[in-house]
């Protein structure tokens, strides 16, 4: 057993030298930091929806935050899958914040066996760090909300899942993408067991993925028979799982996967996509072409209900996204129901006050409504919060009319 150890850690550290050489982000900027916990300066990679390669400028509101372990290796994926996220209406923008690690096996690890003692088991430390220094300083530089998500692979989803354990009020939601649960002698199962059961885990959202890591004619049931060191991390992720499972009154929202194509290093991209799917599941909001297409379908309704449950979910409010509430809106005018157009682009005009294209939206129902004067009026307003050759232009041609 203690050979195959030895091996995995020589595994680990060698995947860690490869990702220090590694080019390390395309789609945020870096900064350094001061840590008097640490006792030197940290390097972290941010991510800010729209920062146009790094700029600070807060011009978009306030966004949730993503803590990402192994930021080296995670960053550029997790950012790209937030912008998708986004621009399909899957999620909110949200920033990301990868951690770059000195000594991962050591900020990763918690108290280990004597064999290892010396390198690696600080990673109570690592965490004081993270949430008495790094979370403080992203708040009070960047423009962030209260809802913050934890992501990590390996020995950092064992991390994810000690941080759940023992300081589950420091995030919202966690995911854990094979994480090396079997670390200690599975300390953090046997945690688990007491833990569980009596914590109170309402609005805490945990996503499990597990790579297949099993030998032919080998599944996830008869694996739990088998005493090698090779399987060790999916037994002790299957028994943490088991613990979920007899703790079902606590509360906790959660997912696991078994990813039956996909080994240790291939698991966290996919991995990483399908946790936050899961974890903002609640943010799609699905209106089907038939409904589109009924005169009696309320969809201002319906679109207020569901950004108060999203609000719900997130613990703050959230306000309809403008430019979905305008898509509707122009889709209302498409099919002559003038009136639904109308209340969505008021909608969007209380939500956005400032923003000159939901005034310049209203204007062009007012114009196909024929109703003239209030369209000149809407693209006034639209053009004194921003000068659009567009909305000018087409003021020019109503007071021209006029005339």
């Amino acid at each position: 057993m203690k050979s195959f150890y030895s091996s995995l850690i020589l595994l680990l550290f060698s995947f860690f030298v490869q990702a220090q050489n590694y080019d390390r982000f395309s789609t945020g900027f870096s900064e350094t930091i001061s840590s008097k916990i640490l006792g030197e300066d940290r390097e972290i990679l941010i991510h800010i929806p729209n920062s146009n390669g790094g700029s600070k400028i807060k011009d978009r509101g306030r966004y949730p935050v993503i803590y990402l372990l192994d930021g080296n290796d995670n960053f550029n994926s997790v950012v790209s899958i937030t912008e998708h996220m986004e621009e399909t209406s899957l999620a909110p923008p949200m920033i990301v914040v990868g951690i770059v690690h000195s000594n991962r096996m050591s900020e990763l690890t918690t108290n280990s066996d004597e064999e290892f003692k010396g390198f690696v088991g600080k990673g109570e430390n690592f965490m004081s760090f993270v949430e008495k220094e790094l979370i403080p300083y992203i708040d009070s530089t960047y423009p962030t909300t209260s809802y913050k998500t934890f992501i990590g692979h390996s020995v950092g989803g064992l991390t994810v899942i000690n941080t759940l354990l023992h300081k589950p009020n420091l995030f919202n939601s966690y995911a854990s993408l094979d994480g090396a649960l079997w670390w200690n002698k599975a300390k953090v199962v046997e945690d688990a067991k007491s833990i569980l059961a009596n914590q109170n885990y309402e609005g805490k959202t945990l996503y499990i993925a597990m790579a297949n890591r099993l030998e032919k004619g080998v599944d996830t049931v008869s694996v739990m028979k088998d005493t090698s060191g090779s399987t060790d991390l999916i037994r002790a992720n299957l028994r943490f799982i088991e613990e979920l499972k007899k703790s079902n009154r606590n509360q906790l929202r959660y997912k696991y996967k078994f990813y039956e194509n996909d080994n240790h290093p291939s698991v966290r991209l996919i991995g990483e996509y399908d946790a936050l799917r899961y974890i903002f599941d609640f943010y799609r909001l699905k209106i089907y072409d038939s409904e589109m297409g009924d005169p009696n379908f309320k969809l201002d309704s319906i679109v207020v209900a569901h950004y108060e449950n999203v609000s719900k979910q997130m613990g703050y409010i959230v306000n309809p996204n403008e430019n979905l509430v305008n898509n509707f809106g122009y889709q209302m005018m498409a099919n002559k129901q003038f009136k639904k157009a109308e209340s969505l682009f008021k909608l969007n005009i209380i939500n956005n006050p400032k923003s000159w294209n939901c005034y310049d939206s209203i204007g062009d129902l007012y114009l196909a409504m024929g109703n003239k004067a209030k369209a000149i009026e809407s693209f006034k307003k639209a053009l004194t919060l921003k000068e659009i050759p567009e909305t000018k232009e087409k003021l020019e041609t109503l007071l021209k009319e006029k005339k």
